[in-house]
């Protein structure tokens, strides 16, 4: 009986053991949803703290073993105060979730119809882009990898950057583009194709801020390297433990600064020095996550000046750029053309209001007059949209609510719905701000205006929000609520930022309402 248990105990360690080294095969199985099921990743309820949270908690009882670890470091880190209304905080974005939750959420390639601007030392010196995956000269194996993963040609971002990053010899590059465009895929093809699978040990190594977008990343790698059986891949993450004295052979290591830095740097377990290509992926994210930059920082300081530097990001403030400098040595720069984004097709309006009640009252009427698909309403705080979503559904409507103290499995079950049009109401906080596109939505209602730290127009945050609606070539409205001096002040602001005539709406007139809707 002894033996029979132990040669079950032996059969279990060998099945435990077999799991944990294919992780390909397994991200080949299973959806990223499935894959972020049941996490709890750590949310503010103040926009500061240590970004530290409990590891059991974070770690389902029935979690696999070769799924359930994670990355050093995988929280958010210090941030100032946040800004409040009354005695409630305005409810901050949390950037690794809302990456995240823009990467999941993508059903297939978004066309971007921003114009990419082109920055290279030598002005000179040749700039290629390419129409076909063909025309790369990849490999085989690596060819039928991205059309098995249903790219049938390169997005812009793609047919920009991928012949500078697979060209001899290697350039360096800094490159900025919205989720969605491709750019994962794009650095993923360019690590596979400089790994020399003859070589036993690590060339490449990509870092992202936290575990669940470095497993986003691994989900790519697996799928475009189906077909590349001599290329190994290894997650560093936090659970993945790593025997004393064992040396990694695998080519590719996918993972977060912390885990990487003791892999490399304090056991030694690969050799810094001959790594060929850094990536650094979703660098915005990685320098507000504490600690993060000075370890990327230590791990850069150790590799070879012929390393290839690749550095992504999805924002390109100064604080960013000078990272990125830092890091990238004479790069190749990509960036989108700012002058571009633009509001033309979206109807801006706004409604004077006395309180929290009278702006329910515009929302009521509103509804009341126009035809509405579906649509987003943005509050300050989690205690707002609670209220706002409770009037609402006693008044018949079908509502969803979208808040930071929700888990990233429960958000993505409500934008599946949203999207479903389950819901035809989604009230949210700033953690739905930007990335998520729903064709359906047809209206984008301020009930609170955006500001920053300082209670200033958040100009930005405007953008990205009233952007939910006028997609894909569609026209849309935004309704801004003003209750205040204040919020008039931030409209008035955010009208002179971007040139475009926020028109004011008496929402207690129905043939006014009605005209906004036609």
């Amino acid at each position: 009986m002894a033996d029979s248990a132990t040669e079950s105990t032996n059969a279990s360690a060998a099945t435990a053991a077999a799991a944990a080294t294919n992780w390909v095969q397994k991200t080949e199985d299973q959806e990223i949803s499935n894959l972020v099921d049941g996490l709890i990743i750590a949310n503010k309820d103040n926009g500061s703290g240590d970004g530290k949270q409990d590891a059991a908690a974070a770690k389902p009882e029935n979690a696999d073993p070769t799924i359930s670890v994670n990355g050093s470091g995988a929280s958010a880190g210090t941030a100032s105060p946040a800004p409040t209304v009354g005695s409630e905080e305005i409810e901050a974005v949390n950037p690794a979730d809302a990456s995240l939750l823009m990467k999941i959420i993508r059903k297939g390639l978004v066309e971007s119809k921003l114009d990419l601007e082109v920055q290279r030392k030598d002005p000179s010196s040749p700039l290629h882009s390419v129409k076909s995956f063909e025309a790369l000269h990849l490999k085989p194996e690596l060819l039928q990898g991205v059309y098995a993963m249903g790219f049938n040609a390169p997005s812009k971002i793609q047919e920009t950057a991928l012949p500078t990053l697979l060209a001899d010899p290697p350039q360096n590059m800094i490159a900025q583009s919205q989720s969605g465009t491709g750019k994962t895929a794009a650095f993923v093809l360019a690590m596979l194709s400089r790994v020399d699978p003859r070589k036993p040990y690590p060339q490449v190594i990509c870092l992202s801020p936290t575990y669940e977008l470095a497993i986003q990343t691994g989900e790519v790698a697996a799928k475009m390297a189906k077909f590349c059986k001599e290329i190994k891949l290894r997650f560093a993450v936090r659970g993945e433990e790593l025997p004393k004295g064992q040396k990694i052979t695998d080519h590719i290591i996918i993972g977060t600064p912390g885990k990487l830095m003791d892999w490399g740097i304090k056991f030694r377990a690969f050799d810094l020095r001959k790594i060929s290509v850094f990536v650094l992926d979703e660098a915005d994210v990685m320098i507000a996550t504490q600690g993060h930059q000075d370890q990327c920082i230590r791990i850069h300081k150790q590799l070879s000046s012929s390393c290839q530097m690749m550095f992504f990001s999805a924002t390109y403030e100064k604080e960013v750029m000078d990272f990125a400098e830092y890091i990238v040595p004479n790069p190749i720069v990509i960036r989108l053309a700012r002058e571009q984004e633009s509001l033309d097709n979206i109807k801006q309006y706004y409604v004077k209001c006395k309180n929290q009640d009278e702006k329910y009252q515009a929302i009521s009427n509103i509804y009341g007059v126009i035809t509405v698909g579906q649509a987003i309403i943005f509050c300050h705080t989690r205690k707002t949209a609670g209220w706002l979503s409770g009037k609402m559904t006693q008044d018949g409507h079908s509502v969803a609510v979208l808040s930071g103290e929700l888990t990233v499995e429960q958000r993505l079950a409500v934008l599946d719905r949203f999207r479903a049009g389950l819901e035809k109401v989604l009230i949210t906080t700033n953690v739905l701000s930007r990335g998520i596109d729903v064709e359906q939505v047809t209206i984008v209602v301020n009930f609170d205006l955006p500001m920053d730290q300082s209670g200033r127009a958040d100009c930005e945050t405007y953008l990205h929000r009233i952007g939910r609606t006028g997609r894909f070539g569609k026209n849309g409205i935004a309704i801004n609520l003003v209750d205040s001096d204040h919020s008039m002040d931030i409209c008035r602001t955010i009208e002179a930022h971007f040139q475009k005539k926020i028109q004011l709406l008496d929402a207690e007139n129905s043939d006014e309402i009605e005209k906004i809707g036609s």
